[in-house]
């Protein structure tokens, strides 16, 4: 009975702690007591911010001026933020669970960070049925096609690997 709630807190602390680095990444590391690290993604992701122009670009988006979002946005930079930002999550993540984390577990966060950043650099061009949807939800809708393909792997992973593979 105790270990059963000792579970649940412990994913409800996981949860909490992923939805704080979805926020902003850096918190979910400040929660986990890890300040050093906590502080340096938050002043990366400033940092990122600011050299990218991501604020701007995200009031475009959301008002549908996706040519102006292009415009604005400095994609030298913006292409960094994906990574940071599914890193954040993950190592928060981690972080909660002590580093004891099912094997595997990384492939839908470091396969989100890559198709991310492979809509960043589509961004200016790619068009869904003739939609251009710029550096905001084109990375947003690959990230998520990388999320289903890394729990694929993921799972392909578990299943037909031997078990001495899996530590």
């Amino acid at each position: 009975m105790v270990k059963g709630r000792e579970e649940k807190l412990m994913k409800s602390t996981a949860i909490e702690k992923i939805l704080w680095s979805i926020a902003l990444p850096g918190f979910g590391q400040l929660l986990n007591g890890k300040f050093l690290k906590g502080l340096t993604l938050l002043g990366l992701e400033f940092i990122i911010n600011q050299k990218s122009h991501l604020n701007q670009t995200i009031i475009a988006s959301f008002q549908g001026e996706i040519p102006m979002a292009i415009r604005v946005t400095d994609y030298q930079w913006l292409m960094f933020y994906p990574c940071v930002y599914m890193f954040a999550i993950y190592d928060a993540y981690r972080d909660t669970l002590s580093g004891d984390t099912p094997p595997y577990s990384f492939f839908p966060f470091a396969f989100a960070a890559f198709f991310a950043t492979i809509g960043v650099i589509y961004s200016p061009n790619f068009r869904i049925f003739g939609v251009l949807l710029g550096p905001v939800w084109l990375p947003i809708i690959f990230c998520f096609i990388g999320i289903l393909i890394g729990n694929a792997i993921k799972f392909v992973c578990r299943n037909k690997l031997p078990p001495s593979i899996h530590k």
